[in-house]
């Protein structure tokens, strides 16, 4: 699962990055992002350009009748796109990158559950596997695009918090994904879990459980403790 993540890297470097052209205001970092929240994610328009745009995270299916189905669609299992309906058709049709410089999971321990922030081990941006929607308020017609993170099993560092972590692309991957000509059963071998080596760990601020607490220092370590990768 991926419920909190940090996007601090600006959308015009996320831009250079990916080699896409910027299509969004700079709303300023997060480094408590959190679902229902606008936030960078790159999509591929058919003449191949990609762009980077401000989405909705928590996935709203074309047919939704309202849009409290969002919260629940905050992330997609990698083994069931294919067969679940809020997913299969974004799957073969609107995949996306979705930036991240890390990410949070919690462990369960007798004085409550501490945070740890899950990073790129060489301290270079993460390109979550994600999915989109277009989907429009039958009231007024506002159509809302929002989206949805990848999951699979956990590598071995991250299992020993949870047993499910995002879809981390490597660089190599990031065309496959997002070219819309890329048929679903040929991205299969993507959807794993990234090397164990690719990440780091450490604990963090318990502050990053409170979605309205913002700002750098809720990525730094709280202590020497920290998983490493073996």
């Amino acid at each position: 699962m991926c419920g909190r993540y940090a996007q601090f890297t600006s959308p015009g470097d996320i831009a250079e990055i990916f080699g896409a052209t910027l299509d969004s205001a700079d709303v300023g970092p997060r480094y408590n992002a959190a679902p229902m929240q606008w936030l960078p994610v790159i999509r591929q328009r058919p003449s191949g350009e990609r762009v980077v745009q401000m989405l909705r995270w928590g996935l709203l299916p074309s047919w939704a009748k309202d849009e409290t189905i969002a919260n629940r669609l905050i992330n997609a299992r990698a083994e069931t796109l294919a067969e679940k309906p809020s997913f299969r058709s974004a799957l073969r049709k609107r995949r996306c990158i979705v930036p991240a410089d890390g990410f949070y999971e919690w462990s369960k321990r007798p004085d409550g559950k501490q945070p740890y922030y899950i990073h790129a081990s060489d301290g270079t941006l993460l390109a979550f596997a994600g999915l989109w929607e277009r989907w429009t308020r039958p009231g007024d017609g506002e159509s809302i695009d929002s989206f949805t993170i990848v999951t699979t099993a956990a590598n071995d560092p991250v299992r020993a918090l949870h047993d499910r972590m995002p879809v981390i692309l490597a660089p190599e991957a990031v065309a496959r994904w997002l070219d819309p000509a890329t048929k679903a059963d040929a991205l299969t071998d993507l959807l794993g879990p990234c090397p164990d080596a690719r990440l780091a760990i450490h604990p963090v601020t318990q502050a990053v459980g409170n979605v309205h607490n913002e700002g750098p220092a809720l990525i730094v370590a709280v202590s020497d403790e920290a998983i490493c990768p073996h």
